[in-house]
Formats: C-alpha cells, sequence, structure tokens
C-alpha cells in the first residue's frame, strides 16, 4: 500500500486538511525524529494499540490512538509503529472542532484520543479500520468518524484571516500589522490566536519558515543553505541555523545526511 492521502472536499475541509494510511513491510528496528510540521495530528497505530516516544532514556508508553496539537521541537518515535497506522491532518485551529479543548493543551504532547472522545469511541475507530479492506477504505473510515464527531465549531474571523495572511509569506508578515487590519488590538490579537491553534503568532510563523527550509533541503540533492534561508526569509544564515536547531535538535547539514522518505522524519 505505501503511503496514500486524500483530501477532504466540503466544509470540513476548513479543518482537516487531510485523511492519510501508511503501510510499510517490517524492516530493521530504529528510532526516528519526528520534526515538528506545524500542523496538529491524529494518528492510529493499527500494528498494535500502543504509542511510545523516547525522551533520552525514558520510553512514554500511551494508547495507539493519540492526538497532538503544534508542536516546537521534535520527538522520536519507534519505527515499528509505522508498519501500519492511520491518522489525520488538522488544518491550523482545526482541533477546536473535533475535541472540544483549547489548542495550547494539545500543544508538544500526546494525548490519548480515548480521553476526549471516549473508549468506546476510539475502539470503534480501531475495529473499523482493521476490517476496512484496502487503503481507499480506510481512508473513507476516518472521514465517517471525523463527520459523526465534528461540531462544526469556526475559527474566530481575525484568526482565519491571519492564517491566510502567514501562509502567503511567512518571511514577510508583520503581526501587528495582520492584527491592525483584523480589527484587533496586538494583544487580544494574540490571545485570541493561541487559544484557537495552540501558539502564538510569531511561534507560528517561524514554524512555517522551518517547514519551507525543511521542504527545500529534502528535495534538494545539495541543498545551498544561504540560499534556503534567503527565500525562506531569514534575515541571515545565522538565524536560519538558528532556528533550525531550536525545531529539529539539530544542525542544517545532520538534516541532510539524516534524511528519510518522509521530510519530517529524520534518523536519530
Amino acid at each position: 500500500m505505501g503511503f496514500i492521502a486524500r483530501q477532504l472536499v466540503g466544509p470540513m475541509a476548513e479543518f482537516v486538511e487531510s485523511v492519510w494510511v501508511c503501510s510499510n513491510a517490517p524492516g530493521p528496528w530504529r528510532l526516528e525524529r519526528v520534526l515538528p510540521s506545524g500542523r496538529a495530528q491524529m494518528v492510529v497505530n493499527l500494528k498494535e494499540d500502543e504509542t511510545r516516544s523516547y525522551l533520552g532514556e525514558r520510553v512514554e508508553r500511551l494508547p495507539g490512538t493519540v492526538v497532538s496539537g503544534i508542536g516546537t521541537r521534535f520527538e522520536v518515535i519507534d519505527s515499528a509503529e509505522q508498519e501500519e497506522v492511520a491518522g489525520v491532518v488538522f488544518r491550523p485551529g482545526g482541533t477546536l472542532g473535533f475535541f472540544g479543548v483549547p489548542a495550547p493543551l494539545l500543544g508538544d504532547v500526546s494525548v490519548p484520543v480515548e480521553a476526549l472522545w471516549g473508549v468506546r469511541a476510539v475502539d470503534r475507530l480501531r475495529d473499523r479500520l482493521l476490517a476496512a479492506e484496502g487503503g481507499a477504505a480506510r481512508l473513507t473510515v476516518l472521514e465517517e468518524e471525523l463527520r459523526g464527531v465534528w461540531a462544526g465549531r469556526a475559527l474566530h474571523p481575525a484568526v482565519g484571516f491571519a492564517l491566510r495572511e502567514f501562509g502567503a509569506d511567512p518571511g514577510m508578515a508583520r503581526i501587528g500589522e495582520v492584527a491592525e487590519a483584523a480589527g484587533l488590538s496586538q494583544r487580544r490579537f494574540g490571545e485570541r490566536f493561541r487559544d484557537e491553534v495552540g501558539v502564538s503568532p510569531k511561534r507560528y510563523c517561524r514554524l512555517l519558515r522551518f517547514q519551507q527550509a525543511v521542504a527545500q533541503a529534502h528535495g534538494a540533492a545539495r541543498p545551498d543553505w544561504s540560499q534556503v534561508a534567503l527565500e525562506c526569509g531569514y534575515f541571515d544564515q545565522a538565524h536560519f541555523i538558528h532556528d533550525f536547531q531550536a525545531f529539529s535538535g539539530i544542525t542544517p547539514g545532520a538534516y541532510k545526511e539524516r534524511r528519510t522518505a518522509f521530510a519530517n522524519h529524520v534518523g536519530t
């Protein structure tokens, strides 16, 4: 099956970027560093009902269905969990309509979905995914289950406006100007943005720039780091390297050496 994804259509598409499934043949056991993507995700480990996160010598074990908000630091996962997995990528602010908790509570953590939806709902989702025949059928199951819990909550207009402005050019975005154009004081705008997206406007723009740099580096055989920094809106290469290390824990050069088939997954 490999990796397949489907973008949603209709009203939910404003809050859900895609649903996806991934199936890989078993390989040598390894740990992988997962970089912050600027998106919240729900992930269902179908091979086993467990999620493991590695923090130095400590292993955190959670149920196999978890949701993580917009993160600002990397995490280390077990590659075995990627053999049979399904998930949902939420647009910024999109988790509010499905989980009913303020977005900051999901940031930089993995929260068992059973704590938010209940054990029976998560068991039903998992059972339906396991019973579905083929990747397309599993994508349909994910859509149907999301539709069943969706509260239809809309983003605050100022937040929606800001997300469009920041997405158009995060390197040039001026937060004060965006707040003024949205009709809010900068303080009130920051509070509203953080409540719905999970991070401050400044941190969100930094994540977008970082992700632009990751995408360029992943797609180039021999990345020109000075050019990457310039095109992604960094003042200079020093600022670029500082931000890259802050989010990934490694240098751009180490990323190039350890990159995998997926841009945000890096060998340890």
